[in-house]
């Protein structure tokens, strides 16, 4: 791979309050090797020039859902596009946080991605959400004699499907603390586990070295998956002012899912909008519309750890950039905002080598045609796109 020199007008390393530049980047063997106003510009060296656009670390989307589908097969071919859609825009690393067939399809995509026989983000894969029968992660049809869904009640079943999914291939461990507003069966302020039974499941992961990552609502819910040592927490969007500052005491990342809600606020009066969506999900939302205003506007107000997740595969994975202006809308400010997407995400992951340009960080970058602490909408025109130090996409 021949070196490469980026010269851009503006840049911005993942960690600032504003932009700096101008600047060039010396990026060898997938690496940022150099950053300065002038870098030494080895013979042979590419040189990509931005002109005036502002180059940025590749973005990060620490909640995407790829595909959705009966069979591991279905869902891996349905992957397929939607990982070139997610590059396209700039997001060169995803967490997909749990897929719906039994086949752990995912994982097999990950590994297609990370050697080469695929386009896409690096990701990191939760293969399905663990969930107690009844609760936000079963899918099983009234009157089926077959169950869908990682489904574990107790702590044993708990124990051997999480030992399960760390056989399979998982990156992270995703369970359903509370009920949600997408399922039949459940409700937000349901309980999906007991204190010792997410005890136990967190326990089990750490003991196979992986993370965990809590799909919870209220506050009890976010308490229990507190208690039980959970590595982030997903959506929390009917907390009170008490569980996000259980969130900020227990030092664990939020990962707020901003434009879902809002999205789902914004269409309550959109017949269209709900034909798809499962019965009694329009209803749902109508009955939690002003605790739900409250608590995006909550989360939007708070000094907690954000970090950027879209729920995308809950609506267009191309509308992935929405969730920049959804959290500024909600009070989020473009510095939080473009750092809960960067260097913030990165941390999450266990990954400090990502989302940041600076000397020895993986070569993701992007651009965009104008300044997103002025106008964070910029983020929707990605330009350039390049990953691990290979161009994907130019101006």
């Amino acid at each position: 791979m021949a070196d490469t020199v980026i010269v851009a007008g503006r840049y911005w390393d993942g960690l600032a309050d504003g932009l700096i530049g101008p600047r060039e980047v010396l990026v060898r063997d997938g690496r940022v090797r150099d950053v300065g106003g002038r870098v030494r510009r080895p013979a042979g060296a590419d040189v990509v020039d931005l002109g005036d656009a502002v180059l940025l670390p590749g973005l990060i989307d620490c909640h995407v859902h790829l595909a959705k589908a009966q069979s591991a097969a279905h869902e891996a071919l349905a992957a397929v596009p939607v990982l070139r859609t997610l590059l396209d825009h700039g997001f060169t690393t995803v967490r997909d946080l749990g897929a719906q067939s039994p086949g752990h399809a995912m994982v097999a995509v990950r590994d297609a991605v990370a050697a080469g026989h695929l386009q896409g983000p690096r990701l990191f894969v939760a293969p399905r959400i663990i969930s107690s029968r009844g609760g936000h992660g079963d899918g099983t049809s009234p009157g089926s004699a077959c169950e869908s869904g990682a489904l574990a009640d107790g702590v044993e079943e708990i124990e051997r499907t999480v030992r399960t999914q760390a056989r399979d291939g998982a990156d992270w461990i995703k369970f359903a603390a509370t009920g949600g507003m997408i399922n039949r069966l459940d409700r937000p302020g349901h309980l999906g586990y007991s204190e010792r039974e997410m005890a136990a499941l967190v326990r089990a992961a750490r003991d196979r070295g992986l993370p965990t990552a809590a799909h919870a609502f209220t506050d009890e819910g976010v308490r229990r998956a507190l208690r039980a040592g959970v590595t982030t927490i997903e959506h929390a969007q009917l907390c009170s002012d008490e569980g996000l500052a259980l969130i900020a005491k227990g030092g664990r990342p939020l990962v707020p899912t901003f434009y879902v809600g809002h999205l789902h606020l914004e269409s309550l009066d959109d017949d269209a909008f709900w034909e798809d969506k499962p019965p009694g999900t329009r209803e749902l939302v109508a009955g939690n519309a002003d605790a739900l205003r409250a608590g995006l506007r909550r989360i939007g107000h708070s000094d907690l750890t954000l970090a950027f997740g879209t729920d995308a595969g809950m609506f267009a994975h191309a509308d992935s950039w929405r969730e920049f202006p959804a959290m500024t809308r909600w009070g989020v400010t473009p510095a939080r905002t473009l750092r809960a997407a960067t260097s913030v995400a990165a941390d999450l992951l266990g990954r400090a080598d990502l989302g940041r340009v600076r000397e020895g960080a993986v070569a993701d970058l992007v651009a965009v045609p104008g300044d997103p602490f002025g106008d964070i909408e910029v983020l929707g025109e990605v330009g350039f796109v390049m990953k691990e130090g290979r161009v994907h996409r130019l101006p």
